[in-house]
């Protein structure tokens, strides 16, 4: 309960603050490339409950909302407003909606596809235990330079060791990697099982 209350009011103090950048946004979204300026997609979430997922347009309006995620900065599908705002992670920032309306937290495992949950085993469905975050242990700690097993195990040790201070942990350390530019936004090498098919 507490946890929640505290997603609500920083949330609700967030957009206030924010409510005019997050504007200016999305008109530039809408000036330089067309199509609409947020773009939402259906995810996993609290108990595998599925929701739908905010965030500001990347990538040209045409494209696969459910292709592969981009692997650099020069994949052709980002525009150039889209790279900025990934770099950034500013893309994110209409998940605050999420976090109010009790879809989303600030900090807990990144809200992935339905059909990646359907392939967890039952250690890594633990994940679903809590609500998805904006942040989490494993974007804190290495988003893009780790595999996609490796992000599921950090997530469930996030669970079973949440906690106030972690979660402060987890906050200023994406503060930090945002504000250095350290964060690695896109992912190397997606999975060992992929890796295993190219070899």
């Amino acid at each position: 309960m507490l946890k929640r209350l505290f997603d609500i009011v920083a949330s609700a103090v967030a957009l206030t603050v924010l409510a005019i950048p997050m504007l200016i946004i999305a008109l530039a979204v809408r000036i330089t490339s067309p199509g609409a300026a947020i773009f939402r997609q259906r995810r996993a979430g609290w108990r595998g409950k599925p929701f739908t997922m905010l965030k500001f347009r990347t990538m040209r309006a045409d494209v696969d909302p459910y292709g592969a995620s981009p692997r650099s900065a020069e994949d052709a599908r980002l525009t150039p407003l889209g790279r900025f705002l990934r770099a950034t992670s500013l893309d994110e920032l209409p998940q605050l909606l999420n976090i109010l309306a009790g879809q989303m937290s600030l900090v807990g495992p990144r809200p992935l596809y339905e059909r990646q949950a359907e392939l967890w085993n039952q250690r890594q469905r633990r994940r679903l235990e809590v609500r998805p975050g904006l942040t989490g242990y494993a974007q804190a700690y290495g988003r893009g330079a780790l595999r996609h097993e490796g992000k599921l195990e950090m997530d469930v040790y996030y669970v079973e060791h949440q906690g106030f201070l972690l979660d402060m942990r987890i906050i200023l350390r994406t503060v930090a990697n945002i504000a250095s530019g350290r964060q690695r936004v896109y992912e190397e090498r997606y999975s060992a099982a992929k890796d295993r098919e190219t070899d």
